[in-house]
């Protein structure tokens, strides 16, 4: 490496410019609701808008943590979680200036003649860093994704910001406990600054998705890569608002929405694995309307036994079997809660477990209520609050949020699918001492690091 001086170790000031920018917005959610609890009339709405406003020009972690609230029934005043669910990665790129000076701090001084070609532009902006594609200097087709400088401070600065806002909220919002939730959220932001990790995921995704046709995976290229730097195969599609814009067929339709249900849960029932973010731009359209995945920042590792509750709790809400759904909350690290609060929760897994109930082709959502779901999120945290509340476990908190993702995007295509057969061709063989084998040798050969956290 070179000497320049590297752009991530001038944190402090870093930090401190992102806290002027973010504090009195995140602190708005606080000071405001409790205006309202006190009586004091605030307009929720407007300021809502104006925090998404403020998250959404950063480059940074933090409007994640407010997506993931947004998912989880209660969690947030509802004003804030139609507002920041609809937050996307959309900052403006970094300029030429930065590029040269990141890639240099990368590659050292003489990284230009690796390759043939680098674009100035960027092709893509998101909230941890930015890409641009490039030819190497044996002629393959890249993309490489270069963190933007002070994210290791603006993770810790906006958990910070995010912690203190929920620890707030968490005061009159005391049905859904959300310290495992903030915890979890932690050790994943975390991770994501590692890019030496998201490239073990690419390599831990393509052996798991390698029978899986309408998925693909890039490869990426160990020599031009590090923790900050992340240089993989390039892949070409559409984004998907691009292939809706163009009148797809049915059939189109159900291709792309069938993808991405084999993409996403091939993972999860076969090795136990997780991608967390399902939103559209983390996936483009191939010709064949297949599915290219593009970040495998947020990926998490669950033991064999989750897996096994996840399907459990299927069988018992088939059943209607209390006995079996109480002790498959268990399994998923709801500790502690009463019978009166597993059956609220029971209401909470027939919405997202409905269109897997059912042996027929069916829309995602078959009711003509928008608010359909929010309404079942309210009777849910209504329910969790009369019955004592509830902490869910670490696990349980990438799965509702992937859920819930996916299933904005099946609506948004209007796919029409049996989701029953599709769900039991993934589970018929279900082994949970298989799985944790398959699990152990898949990351072992992708070289995946030992996660930050404590199952």
């Amino acid at each position: 490496m070179n000497d320049r001086r590297d752009m991530d170790q001038t944190g402090l000031f870093g930090e401190l410019r992102r806290m002027a920018r973010t504090s009195g917005a995140v602190g708005g959610i606080a000071t405001r609701f409790l205006g309202s609890r006190l009586g004091i009339q605030s307009n929720n709405a407007i300021h809502a808008n104006d925090l998404k406003a403020a998250l959404g020009g950063l480059k940074g972690p933090l409007m994640k943590g407010a997506q993931i609230l947004s998912t989880i029934p209660g969690a947030l005043p509802e004003e804030y979680s139609q507002e920041l669910a609809q937050l996307q990665a959309n900052a403006p790129a970094m300029g030429w200036s930065f590029v040269r000076r990141r890639m240099t701090t990368e590659l050292g001084a003489g990284w230009e003649r690796k390759f043939r070609s680098f674009s100035h532009d960027a092709v893509a902006a998101a909230s941890l860093g930015q890409v641009h594609r490039a030819i190497t200097a044996d002629g393959r087709d890249v993309a490489c994704k270069l963190q933007y400088p002070d994210m290791k401070a603006a993770v810790e600065s906006d958990l910070r910001q995010f912690k203190a806002a929920v620890g707030v909220l968490q005061q009159f919002l005391s049905a859904i406990k959300q310290d495992e939730v903030v915890a979890e959220l932690e050790d994943r932001l975390r991770e994501e600054l590692d890019y030496e990790r998201e490239a073990a995921h690419l390599r831990l995704y393509r052996d798991m998705l390698s029978d899986v046709s309408e998925v693909t995976v890039p490869a990426p290229l160990e020599e031009l890569s590090t923790k900050r730097l992340l240089t993989m195969d390039w892949v070409s599609g559409r984004g998907i608002q691009k292939v809706l814009d163009s009148n797809p067929t049915q059939e189109q339709r159900n291709a792309i929405a069938k993808a991405l249900f084999k993409a996403w849960y091939t993972p999860v029932y076969r090795y136990g694995v997780i991608h967390g973010d399902p939103h559209m731009g983390n996936f483009t359209v191939r010709e064949d309307y297949g599915l290219n995945l593009l970040d495998f920042g947020a990926i998490r590792v669950f033991p064999a036994r989750f897996i096994k509750g996840i399907i459990d709790l299927f069988t018992a809400l088939k059943n209607n079997d209390e006995d079996m759904a109480f002790h498959a909350y268990d399994s998923w690290g709801f500790k502690g809660i009463s019978r009166d609060t597993a059956r609220v929760l029971n209401e909470w897994a027939r919405f997202i477990y409905g269109p897997l109930m059912e042996d027929r082709e069916r829309s995602i959502q078959e009711s003509n209520d928008p608010n359909f779901g929010r309404d079942i999120a309210e009777r849910v945290y209504e329910g969790l609050k009369r019955t004592g509340g509830v902490r869910p476990s670490r696990e349980f908190v990438l799965v509702d949020r992937s859920a819930i993702g996916l299933g904005s995007v099946f609506l948004r295509l209007g796919a029409k699918l049996n989701w029953h057969r599709l769900f039991q061709e993934l589970i018929d063989d279900f082994d949970e001492h298989a799985l944790a084998e398959r699990q152990k040798a898949a990351l072992a050969a992708a070289r995946v690091p030992p996660t930050q956290s404590k199952l």
